[in-house]
């Protein structure tokens, strides 16, 4: 991919007249956000604009220019920069947004704020896509007077970044930070792609705008002259001359969805006088490599045109005749007219477009002239989810950078210790992530199974603990280094079913049988060291595991063995407790049996007939009567 060319800069002259505000008519999309970088208060500007204090940033330091008397605006005085310390890559993230599209606005600036006198080089990305491009030594009114950026862009999720990429050791710098919530149909090129401002302009007026003048423009556009474009007027005579008009009432079919043109830019316009034939001609900076979309802002405001056919010219761009133009005839007097033209296949770092008249002489109210930055390649959203539950769980060190897209843009370098590949469908995945010796201390997410692309995973030489994540062990997994750290457990059954072909969790706590399938990495000509792990078993180096031991502690056997135990024991508790409850039921029971009682009974009466049978014989004896007993 060729690098991003530098954008264009709109330089910010401070001494500029600022006008008292007026109040702001209603708009459909109210999200805007004025971000003082570096400051540590709100602040309300001139224009009754408020600014919040620096917040949504990943890392950096703040600072103040060196020469704060020469700025007029507080969100111009502070800046946050970013020192090689925090890592190459830093961002701001700015939460809770609407998907849809944006414009963002930058103030950057340096003004020697460091004593170096040495302006940093760096790059900006927006959504992954680099967008602006600083470079040592800028521009000498640039670095001291500072300088305003902006583009349109879509956000797709609820955030937005916006990164900063060292370039060599230099310290990225921006000042201020603005995001205003646009028409998702405006501007609209693609759904992707980026629109960077490479010249903005307003004929027959000074620069206007927000952060120059109160006028009002829905979208934070700032307009600047167009004589800073204006590269010459030519004709039959060199008597020929620039002439700017200004309507007498108000210009119709302004401010319209979707783009929201402001009424200001066509209440004043520029026209050529002379004998006749002479033309306007604007020169653009531009890069040869990107295309440009340019969008043409006419009205007829002089009253002299009264009908067609009065006023008409061709548009020419690089050469080529691109438009017939009669403002007339198209939409009459006082009204608005626009039109857009996509400028492609450039062969010159300067975009050349002239108004050639046909009849009378050209008119124009203003010109914008957009860069069109392809969308560049993004890492799966997934494994964007992975790669920040990562950087939490293994608390990766600012100094690393772990920012933004771990992968995109794919002109900058990944995350430190992460590589990158791109797919067949067009998106970047994590295939390899080496962490070894870099201090870590947390533990392994168990979002990393969502990494289905990762091929070497290295943690080596950490002090990360707690257990294995089920997750770890993807089928392209390769390469597996978790060596000299303090992870503790089993190890889970995903690196079984995995492609693992070099192992090294040696010096570890780990636990429990290992599975044959691991074990058989050796075997086949790969490499794995499980040593130092105590509580490991069933390896060749290994001691054996007990008797219904598993790879996960007790086998499924040993656990039905331990529950036949537990259940014969609680039977026969049961049992000793039935047999003494009977025991104790009969030592109370005092009661005979039915039987032994009618038993009991007959004996009884027979012992008391018995006694009076002697009884009867012994008094009959004494009585000298024998008694006598009939024979039958």
């Amino acid at each position: 991919m060729t690098p991003f060319p530098f954008f264009f800069i709109i330089v910010f002259f401070c001494l500029f007249p600022f006008l008292p505000s007026s109040s702001s008519l209603h708009y459909p999309y109210n999200y805007s956000l004025h971000i003082d970088c570096g400051s540590l208060s709100n602040s309300t500007d001139i224009f009754h604009t408020t600014w919040v204090s620096d917040r949504y940033f990943t890392g950096g330091a703040i600072s103040v220019v060196s020469e704060p008397l020469h700025f007029q605006h507080s969100q111009e005085k502070t800046l946050r920069y970013f020192p090689i310390s925090s890592g190459k890559k830093n961002c701001y993230v700015i939460p809770n947004l609407s998907s849809g599209r944006y414009q963002l606005r930058t103030f950057t600036v340096y003004d020697n704020y460091d004593g170096k006198s040495h302006s940093p080089s760096f790059d900006v990305s927006v959504e992954g896509n680099v967008v602006f491009q600083w470079r040592s030594p800028w521009h000498e009114t640039t670095s001291r007077d500072g300088a305003y950026s902006d583009l349109f862009f879509t956000v797709s999720d609820d955030e937005a970044n916006v990164c900063f990429y060292s370039i060599a050791t230099d310290s990225p710098v921006i000042a201020s930070l603005e995001i205003t919530q646009i028409d998702p149909a405006s501007y609209l090129v693609n759904d992707t792609s980026i629109l960077v401002n490479y010249g903005r302009f307003s004929s027959g007026s000074d620069q206007w705008g927000p952060g120059f003048s109160n006028d009002t423009d829905r979208f934070g556009r700032s307009w600047q002259s167009d004589a800073h474009f204006r590269s010459k007027v030519a004709g039959k005579t060199t008597g020929a001359t620039v002439k700017a008009i200004s309507a007498i009432k108000n210009v119709i079919n302004v401010d319209r969805a979707p783009n929201y043109f402001p009424l200001k830019l066509y209440q004043s316009a520029v026209t050529v006088i002379g004998e006749g034939g002479e033309f306007l001609e604007y020169q653009l900076p531009v890069d040869a490599k990107l295309d440009y979309l340019l969008w043409f802002h006419f009205a007829e405001i002089d009253v002299s045109v009264n009908k067609a056919g009065q006023r008409v010219f061709e548009i020419v761009v690089n050469g080529e005749n691109v438009s017939r133009v009669d403002i007339y005839k198209e939409v009459g007097s006082f009204a608005a007219y626009d039109f857009k033209y996509v400028v492609k296949n450039l062969s010159s770092a300067e975009l050349s477009v002239r108004f050639v008249p046909i009849v009378g002489a050209p008119v124009i109210c203003g010109l914008e002239n957009y860069a069109i930055i392809p969308a560049d390649l993004k890492t799966l959203p997934a494994q964007v989810v992975a790669m920040k539950a990562l950087k939490e769980s293994l608390k990766v060190p600012d100094r690393m950078g772990w920012n933004g897209d771990p992968c995109a843009p794919t002109t900058w370098d990944a995350w430190e210790g992460v590589t990158c590949r791109s797919t067949t469908n067009g998106s970047l995945v994590i295939s390899q992530i080496d962490l070894g010796s870099q201090g870590l201390k947390g533990y392994i997410s168990d979002q990393i199974g969502l990494l289905s692309n990762l091929v070497s995973l290295n943690l080596s030489s950490n002090s990360l603990g707690g257990s294995l994540p089920w997750g770890l062990g993807q089928k392209s997994l390769v390469k597996l280094d978790l060596s000299n750290n303090k992870f503790t457990g089993p190890l889970p059954d995903s690196l079984a079913s995995s492609s693992l072909q070099i192992v090294f969790l040696n010096g570890n706590a780990l636990e429990g049988q290992v599975p044959e399938e691991l074990l058989s990495i050796g075997v086949h000509g790969g490499a794995i060291d499980l040593s130092g792990n105590k509580g490991l078993c069933g390896g060749p180096t290994l001691p054996d595991c007990p008797l219904f031991w598993s790879k996960n502690g007790l086998s499924t056997a040993g656990k039905v063995a331990i529950g036949l135990s537990c259940l014969v024991f609680i039977c026969v508790v049961l049992l000793v407790a039935y047999i003494c409850y009977k025991r104790r039921q009969n030592d109370y029971d005092f009661g005979l049996p039915h039987e032994m009682t009618s038993l009991a009974a007959k004996r009884n009466r027979y012992q008391r007939q018995k006694s009076l049978m002697t009884l009867e014989m012994e008094s009959q004896h004494a009585k000298g009567f024998i008694p006598t007993y009939n024979a039958i």
